[in-house]
């Protein structure tokens, strides 16, 4: 009875974290977009925060546990990264086929090789100091504070054009009732992020130990999977509406929130110490990263073919883990 209940408070976890995760995010790209930020800085912002709120919530859950599950929160973040690019875009490419921005090739592709790298430095000794989560979280406040001064620079016009300019327009002429309502959505939102949060990492934990499964695993597939899940409903909704800025920025700007942001805050509330996190899932989170960048350039489309071969690439490697490192250990 404890194992079934435990399923059923991680899928009640998983279903308030999507909602959560979606109040959220309506009602912070509405007030976004009332104040004229573009809907591609609102992807790579607004969007990107509010998708990777769950990887936030959950790693410090995780690291609140006594003992600190560690391990979880390291784990959601490498694998919910691996899963946005291999995963959210490639299935939105399937979907139909990504057109790409070149800010993304320019701008944002770099700052996430170099967030990556840094990452990837700094627990190769196991240990991602507090020292090293202030460091983390000082350069997501850079660069939340350049993407929005670009922004204000940038003419929005054709940026607007590309998404659903019709209900954008309606969101920035709608009254203040409209504006009280989104309040109450990010509100209700984040309560749902912070009680699923809980839900998740208890019952994952459990089932972790029951099973005899490292917490590393759990973290790497099912927990970054269950993350990531507004970042799948918005990939795909974006796709089917044709606003391809909007799956791109908000995959790769949560890839970067993920990083700066989530890790940098674990961090500063508690020393992350890895356990049974592999040094292959940090290469396979640079090399997906790596990957993505010729597809994106070469012809600044992602194609159904590329979006394939980036969900195979995805349903391989967690086979892997599963196969390979989650039975019997």
């Amino acid at each position: 009875m404890d194992i079934l209940l435990n399923f059923g408070l991680l899928a009640v976890g998983l279903v308030l974290l999507y909602f959560g995760a979606e109040w959220l995010v309506k009602g912070s790209a509405e007030i976004a977009y009332r104040v004229g930020i573009s809907p591609l800085v609102v992807g790579l912002t607004v969007v990107a925060f509010g998708t990777s709120a769950p990887e936030l919530l959950v790693s410090i859950q995780a690291n609140l546990q006594d003992p600190p599950e560690a391990d979880i929160a390291l784990g959601n973040i490498i694998g919910s990264n691996i899963c946005n690019i291999a995963l959210i875009l490639g299935i939105g490419a399937l979907v139909r086929p990504i057109v790409v921005h070149a800010q993304i090739i320019k701008r944002e592709m770099p700052i996430l090789l170099v967030a990556t790298v840094v990452f990837m430095g700094m627990l190769w000794d196991g240990v991602v100091s507090r020292m090293e989560g202030g460091i983390l979280a000082v350069g997501i406040v850079i660069y939340v504070i350049a993407s929005v001064r670009m922004a204000k620079k940038e003419p929005e016009t054709a940026e607007f054009e590309a998404a659903d300019a019709e209900e954008i327009e309606k969101v920035k002429t709608s009254g203040p009732g409209r504006v009280v309502f989104d309040v109450l959505l990010i509100l209700v939102g984040l309560a749902a992020l912070v009680y699923g949060a809980d839900l998740l990492v208890k019952s994952g934990v459990f089932l972790a130990t029951k099973f005899n499964v490292p917490s590393a695993i759990i973290g790497l597939t099912l927990v970054a999977f269950g993350t990531s899940l507004p970042e799948l409903a918005t990939s795909i909704v974006a796709s089917v509406r044709k606003q391809g800025d909007i799956i791109t920025g908000n995959a790769i700007g949560s890839c970067i929130f993920n990083i700066l942001c989530v890790i940098g805050i674990a961090a500063l509330i508690f020393p992350l110490n890895a356990q049974n996190v592999d040094r292959i899932d940090l290469w396979v989170m640079l090399g997906v990263a790596v990957l993505i960048i010729p597809l994106l350039a070469t012809r600044m489309r992602i194609s159904r073919g590329e979006g394939a071969l980036l969900v195979l690439a995805y349903v391989g490697y967690t086979a892997y883990l599963v196969l390979g490192r989650g039975v019997g250990v």
